[in-house]
């Protein structure tokens, strides 16, 4: 009995860590589409457009590395080719 208790203690907490990834990876996406819009409606100068690439590439940079230790995966990997490698399990 304890072995189920301990897979559903496993899947819930799965499940926890993933959704607060989303989270988190949406939070990202609304802070780079601000920044964008920041830059082109107040000041759109050479260094400012410059400092948002670079921002833009950190978080882009944490996106996926979050994407990958929440999924499991690269983000353009396909949960089937996931399923496929792990027997199906």
């Amino acid at each position: 009995m304890s072995g189920v208790v301990g897979r559903r203690v496993s899947e819930a907490y799965s499940l926890y860590r993933r959704n607060l990834g989303r989270a988190i990876l949406l939070g990202l996406e609304f802070l780079v589409a601000g920044d964008i819009i920041r830059t082109v409606a107040i000041s759109p100068t050479f260094n400012n457009v410059g400092m948002l690439g670079v921002i833009v590439l950190i978080r882009t940079f944490l996106s996926v590395a979050l994407h990958v230790e929440t999924e499991a995966r690269w983000p353009w990997q396909p949960r089937d080719a996931l399923e496929a490698s792990d027997g199906g399990s």
